[in-house]
């Protein structure tokens, strides 16, 4: 089965809303492919990248969630460098 030309585009299946917030188009919740094609399009550049930008807003609330937060974004950047390498 041919996937969609909007398949894990990011900014085509979780786009920024009016409010500033990342939200699914309404024509999404109805495809079969919605769960693999979130998933598929968390794992590109741009949404490692957006995973980023979410660690940076998420409050850090002692020094466990700073390291957490460290590591988890080291583990993105990794993943980032990765992918540039494939290309």
């Amino acid at each position: 089965m041919e996937k969609k030309a909007c398949f894990g585009v990011l900014y085509k299946v979780f786009p920024l809303g009016d409010r500033g917030l990342r939200e699914v188009p309404p024509e999404c919740l109805e495809c079969p492919d919605r769960v693999s094609c979130l998933r598929w399009a968390l794992k590109t550049r741009e949404g490692l990248e957006m995973k980023a930008e979410n660690l940076d807003r998420a409050e850090a609330t002692g020094m466990i969630d700073r390291l957490r937060r460290w590591s988890r974004k080291k583990d993105l950047s990794r993943q980032m460098k990765e992918r540039e390498k494939k290309k």
